[in-house]
């Protein structure tokens, strides 16, 4: 019954990825993020009380996510276990991003495709945060391929890791501090205090996933007819070239399985952000390394899923 779950939940997700109109957990997380923050920030206002602002405003939304994720499947559970194991498929439905990612990596390469770079910078200001009103196409491109890369792990690959030690309320918990980071943990004046600590605990959550993106990545490299070898040579050199600690892994392998560069300078939220450069410029960027990309992502989310749906085989009995 749990495989299963997990199996119909992944192709759920590539069926039909995330419905605007559809109830979705990760909005209810933004809307207490949003809540609790306004909360703390009108009583905390030296660097020291947002830092403890941010400690507590981290412990309300994920033990809040945790508990409700545990007690709603326990109560269902309790009407009826048909209700209990349909409740988690949708928690790990909503949980995962494969499709999301690759429909929006899409929009910017039709965009692009088209020749209208305007729509290409409006499509990708929508999946990342750095400003994108003076892109040309090939930092468009590199853009787009970097979100695919990196959000392999936190959109599929993360999850899936959480979902195998702990089941839907801990994946759902792993959701709410990746919402955490994405919505206060950046190092601009307004969120460097009462984000450290959801930064801080972000990159403690992926640390394994990761990693292991680094292995699934390269194995996708290979089924996809790339370049293997140099995904896991330059996953490995290039997995620091990044300030956050887990997302040079996924990078780089994907520059070195494409054969391009990736990274470097660029403004985020107005300010100029020094980056290294991830990856060797073998070949210039090109619009096709976008599905190319999306190929991986898919390919490795897959790979992830019977690894650890495996684990789970071997070391419970399912």
């Amino acid at each position: 019954m749990t495989l299963l779950a997990w199996f119909i939940a992944f192709a759920l997700d590539l069926l039909l990825g995330d419905p605007p109109r559809w109830p979705h957990p990760v909005r209810w997380m933004g809307a207490l993020i949003s809540f609790t923050q306004n909360r703390i920030r009108a009583r905390c206002h030296s660097p020291r009380e947002l830092r403890a602002g941010g400690a507590l405003l981290w412990l309300v939304v994920v033990g809040v996510t945790f508990a409700a994720a545990f007690g709603a499947v326990k109560a269902a559970q309790a009407v009826h276990p048909w209700l209990g194991w349909l409740l988690e498929v949708w928690m790990i439905y909503t949980s995962l991003a494969a499709r999301c990612l690759a429909d929006e990596a899409r929009g910017v390469e039709r965009a692009l495709r088209s020749g209208s770079l305007a729509r290409s910078r409006q499509q990708l200001s929508r999946i990342v945060g750095r400003d994108t009103s003076q892109l040309d196409a090939p930092h468009i491109t590199r853009a787009v391929v970097e979100t695919v890369a990196e959000n392999s792990v936190d959109g599929v690959i993360a999850p899936l890791f959480f979902l195998l030690l702990g089941g839907a309320p801990l994946m759902m918990a792993y959701k709410a501090v990746n919402t955490l980071d994405s919505m206060v943990g950046y190092k601009n004046e307004k969120y460097r205090h009462i984000g450290m600590v959801s930064a801080r605990m972000d990159d403690a959550a992926n640390f394994f996933p990761a990693r292991i993106s680094w292995l699934l990545l390269t194995c996708a490299a290979a089924l996809c007819r790339l370049n293997p070898a140099a995904a896991l040579r330059i996953g490995w050199r290039d997995r620091y070239q990044h300030s956050s600690p887990n997302c040079a892994w996924p990078e780089a392998t994907v520059a070195g399985a494409l054969g391009i560069r990736l990274g470097g300078p660029n403004r985020y939220f107005g300010e100029w952000v020094e980056k290294p450069w991830i990856g060797d410029a073998r070949r210039e960027v090109a619009v096709e390394d976008i599905p190319r990309s999306v190929r991986l992502m898919l390919i490795a989310s897959t790979l992830a899923l019977l690894l650890f749906a495996l684990l789970r085989l071997t070391f419970s009995g399912a």
